[in-house]
């Protein structure tokens, strides 16, 4: 492939809609769709993508059926400590954005050592939203902002604003990508899209394998990425 993202974001939908088309509860869509995230890890290190970021659980989520919230808690916790030895091993870099402090302890606990982990790690990267909403963000942003005495809000600019979100030591995402036919971004990376390019498909996340994967990235390949900037050949 001639050019590659360095950064790809995705949307995980559709394990509910899925489970509901082949008559089965709803957290088996949520445990078939938790195998997926292997198969995409694979195929992104295959091709040289560096940083991957998977939309897991968004703080509207809470408002869900508490059995459900407490199946993709639980889903989660168990996916970090059972990958954490591989993780280590190919020395694979990963964090976790969001409103962590909401979440369960035992999940927070396995987040962090995992976090600890791979610190020094750079080779590749994982990130993983939980309790994200890209508004709370925001106003959590504004807060570490104000109550920074080292900051003069007169010489504030996109790049000094940005130490203060949870993505600061990520590069903004050159692709995203949403699953399930829905075409929105659902309160995700709001503000480091902005220049993001975005790709949709009908497929449910639970049948989203490597070769839908590689598909849209041909696609971004294909894509035109001027930045507001003009085209020299065309003008546009």
């Amino acid at each position: 492939m001639s050019c590659i993202p360095r950064h790809v974001a995705l949307i995980m939908d559709g394990n509910g809609r899925w489970a509901q088309a082949h008559g089965l509860p709803r957290h088996e869509g949520h445990r078939r769709g938790a195998s997926v995230v292997k198969k995409i890890l694979r195929a992104s290190e295959k091709i040289g993508i560096k940083y991957v970021t998977f939309f897991a659980f968004s703080s509207e989520n809470f408002s869900r059926p508490k059995s459900e919230v407490t199946f993709l808690m639980n889903l989660c916790e168990k996916f970090f400590k059972k990958y954490r030895k591989t993780i280590c091993e190919k020395e694979i870099r990963f964090r976790a954005i969001g409103n962590l402090s909401q979440l369960p302890l035992t999940l927070q606990l396995a987040i962090e050592e995992l976090t600890s982990s791979t610190v020094c790690f750079d080779r590749f990267h994982i990130t993983v939203a939980l309790n994200y909403g890209s508004r709370n963000e925001v106003v959590h942003a504004m807060e570490s902002l104000l109550n920074d005495k080292d900051v003069n809000i007169r010489d504030l600019t996109w790049k000094n604003f940005e130490q203060y979100l949870y993505t600061k030591d990520l590069p903004d995402p050159d692709l995203i990508i949403r699953t399930s036919g829905e075409q929105r971004l659902s309160n995700f990376l709001l503000l480091q899209s902005a220049y993001a390019e975005l790709y949709f498909t009908k497929t449910y996340w639970p049948d989203f394998g490597e070769k839908e994967f590689l598909l849209a990235i041909e696609d971004y390949g294909a894509r035109e990425r001027r930045m507001g900037k003009i085209n020299d050949k065309t003008n546009n």
